[in-house]
This record gives structure tokens, sequence and C-alpha cells, in this order.
């Protein structure tokens, strides 16, 4: 069981108002840490698939070198163009929304006051109190062009930066996915069987790691987590090994 003898002081200490502005400071940009583990459970998953359905249908050593990374450069690269194109969309739709309520703005501000006053009347403010948030709000003009980006369209305030996410994401599915490949690298020159169980030792390790930091950043459950992705990926590790099985009873390769 965790121990909760010091959760007050932690509590405390998570809310002076210098750890208050700094968390609100934080929050307020995207956080990449969501890209970089996709990248990372996907790269350690196709890979160690490749190497499982290698071992699976007996092929060398040699051609699952070749095929795993052939996976991790044309897949990594592929993964960060779609997170590039998924974040540059975006950063479009906020922008267009941005234009759109600067537009009604500048057009309607009056029917734009009453939006901003129905949005807070609806989550309970009402007589001088809501006039004077409404007044607050649309004063600053940049301020109520957020307000309505946020309220009305559901969007945050600032889309990631594509650059970022789609880097975050390939250098993620690179690296981990080197990792079911460095024993048949060690042993290059021996059958994938011989060291599929050092691969699969590995991977196994990486899937529990990557879990433990999803959870650490997710849900606060680092172990759960790491178990959870642990059990997903070698389930994927085992249809793949399988289908390999399967294809060199099949034609026999």
């Amino acid at each position: 069981m965790l121990d909760d003898s010091d959760l007050p002081s932690r509590l405390e200490a998570l809310h002076t108002d210098e750890a208050i502005a700094a968390r609100i400071a934080a929050s307020s940009g995207h956080n990449y840490v969501g890209d970089f583990i996709l990248g990372a459970v996907d790269g350690t998953v196709t890979t160690f698939a490749i190497v499982a359905s290698a071992a699976g249908a007996g092929l060398s050593n040699g051609i699952a070198i070749v095929l795993g990374l052939a996976n991790v450069l044309a897949d990594g690269l592929s993964m960060a163009a779609g997170n590039y194109l998924n974040a540059r969309a975006t950063e479009q739709i906020v922008e267009r929304a941005r234009r759109i309520e600067q537009m009604h703005i500048d057009k309607i501000p009056e029917g734009e006051r009453e939006e901003i006053r129905q949005i807070f009347a609806a989550k309970g403010f009402d007589g001088e109190l809501l006039d004077e948030i409404v007044d607050v709000i649309t004063r600053d003009k940049q301020q109520w062009i957020d307000t309505m980006v946020t309220e009305e369209w559901g969007l945050p305030q600032e889309a990631p930066s594509a650059k970022r996410a789609a880097l975050a994401t390939m250098v993620a599915f690179m690296a981990a996915g080197m990792i079911p490949l460095s024993p048949l690298l060690i042993a290059i020159g021996k059958p994938t069987a011989e060291t599929f169980q050092a691969c699969a030792i590995v991977t196994g390790i990486t899937f529990f790691l990557i879990g433990v930091a999803r959870g650490r950043f997710v849900d606060g459950h680092p172990w759960r987590c790491g178990f959870e992705t642990l059990l997903i990926g070698g389930l994927a590790a085992t249809v793949a090994y399988m289908v390999g099985v399967w294809l060199h009873a099949l034609v026999g390769v």
C-alpha cells in the first residue's frame, strides 16, 4: 500500500502561489510526452512483431535485421509524417476559429458579448457578477477571442507545434524500435531462433518501462500501466509469432 502519511504536506507544497503559477504556465502549452510515448510503443511493437514473425517462419538472422531496420526507418518517417499532418490540421483549425471570432467581434460585437454572457450564465453566474465577468473579458480583444475559442469551439488556445510533434514521434519510434533488434545485431551470424529469447526479454523490459513512463504522466499508476503495456505488446508479438509459424507451415519458406 502507498504511504499517504505525508499527503497533506505534499498537497500544500503543490498549492503554494509559486507552484500554482508554474503549473498554470506549463499547462498552457502542448505536452509532447504523449507523442513520444506513442512513437516508442509503436516502434517497439512493430519492430518486435517483425522479429517474432521472422523467428516463427524460421527466417535467418540477416533477413530479420533487414526487415527490422527497414521498418524502423520507413515506419518511423511514416509515423512522423502522420503526426505532423495531424498536428498541422489542429493548428489550422485553431487559426481558422481565431479568424472567425475576430471577424465576428469586429462585425457584431454585441452578439459576441451576448455569447459570452450566455456561456458564463450556463456556468451558474448571474446578476452583477455576470455583468462584471462579461465586461472584463470583452474589454481585452485578445482575451475575448481566447475565451470564445476555448468555450465556444472547445479548442486549445495554443495548438501543438507540428514539427515538434513529428520529431518527438520519430525519435521515440526509431530509438525504441532498435531495442528489439539489438540482440540480433550483437549475434549477427546466429539463427534468429537462437536470439529470439533475448529479443523477447529486452522487448518485454522496454514495454514495461514505456508503460511506467506513461503511468507517471497519465494517471499516476506507473506499475499498473507498465504491466498493461507489457500485456498488450506481448499479445501483439504473440500474434505476429503465430502468423509467422502459420505462414512457414503454409508456404514452406
